[in-house]
């Protein structure tokens, strides 16, 4: 008898999951998610894990006079703050004094993925309704974004039946096995904005910059190109400049797929001291450099698979024979 409760149980269980999942279509699910962070207030505290190091992370967003207002902030080490206000992101680092920047975003893949330009993503990922589970205490719809080529990692979102705010991200690849993960651990909706926030929202901040005015380096035609990039990837911005760390003169190009940005740098080396291959993975990110025979380093930075970034860093090629960093 009580076997047979629990077989019923389940049946009733997966009856429901279908049901739910029928309902709406994962692209929906999406949508809705990114509209509800714009119109809710709310408090949710995260943490982000990889490679055994573990992130608490808070994010607060309130709606004051119909203006978004948000606030994220870094719990453990050094105070790492950023200030939203409509299109306006304050970013509070230790490394230098605040600024502002129009039309910016929050650093990290939640801030990514509640941002992002969902159509442009879904020309090079699948969605995929995987059910319902429990995050951070509530009932969630799980929405799978598959890459539809095997160079990118995939990512499985835990989104709240009921607010439809993000609660958990994994980066997965294409095995499945995880590589870093944002967590949910607390989430409290608000019936009115914190007052805190209200005070945010009116305290006077560094003046807006636009982000080319705030790097105006000019675009610049490189000599040299890439033969190969994942789906979807598209260059947003190329130029010539000095590293701040070391002065060297680079070749920089950013690219990305609506969801994952990737970075370039080629310069000039000796390549009698230069490594010659050299790979850094922290969590999703991969750091590869790679010097060629003619001695011209690459280095690719980003959220891909290490073998993805490789391929890309030997597919960088002069755009005439003879031609390189100059």
């Amino acid at each position: 008898m009580r076997q047979s409760s629990r077989i019923l149980l389940a049946s009733l269980l997966l009856i429901s999951a279908k049901a739910s999942a029928d309902d709406k279509s994962a692209e929906a699910l999406l949508q809705q998610m990114q509209s509800a962070v714009q119109q809710q207030n709310f408090e949710l505290s995260m943490v982000k894990a990889r490679q055994g190091r573990l992130e608490p992370i808070r994010i607060s967003h309130a709606v004051i006079n119909g203006k978004e207002v948000a606030h994220l902030s870094y719990l453990d080490g050094k105070a790492i703050e950023y200030l939203q206000r409509q299109n306006e992101y304050t970013f509070f680092e230790n490394s230098h004094d605040p600024y502002t920047l129009k039309d910016a975003r929050f650093p990290g893949i939640w801030s990514t993925l509640v941002k992002m330009p969902l159509a442009q993503v879904l020309e090079s990922y699948d969605p995929v309704l995987a059910g319902r589970s429990r995050v951070a205490g509530v009932v969630a719809q799980v929405v799978r974004l598959v890459p539809k080529e095997a160079d990118k990692y995939g990512f499985v979102l835990w989104i709240d039946e009921q607010s439809y705010l993000l609660l958990r991200i994994d980066m997965v690849e294409r095995e499945g096995n995880l590589v870093e993960q944002v967590l949910g651990v607390d989430l409290e909706l608000q019936n009115k904005p914190a007052p805190w926030l209200v005070t945010l929202a009116n305290s006077k901040q560094p003046p807006a910059l636009a982000l080319e005015d705030a790097y105006p380096a000019p675009q610049q035609q490189l000599n040299w190109q890439i033969t190969w990039l994942p789906d979807g990837f598209k260059v947003l911005s190329q130029d010539r400049h000095q590293l701040v760390t070391t002065s060297m003169p680079v070749d920089y190009m950013m690219l990305s797929d609506g969801l994952v940005d990737l970075s370039v740098y080629v310069s000039r080396v000796d390549p009698k001291q230069a490594v010659r291959q050299q790979l850094i993975r922290q969590g999703a990110t991969s750091l590869v450099s790679y010097v060629n025979e003619v001695g011209v380093e690459i280095t690719v930075v980003g959220e891909v698979p290490a073998e993805t970034a490789k391929r890309i860093a030997e597919s960088v090629q002069p755009l005439a024979r003879n031609e390189a960093v100059q």
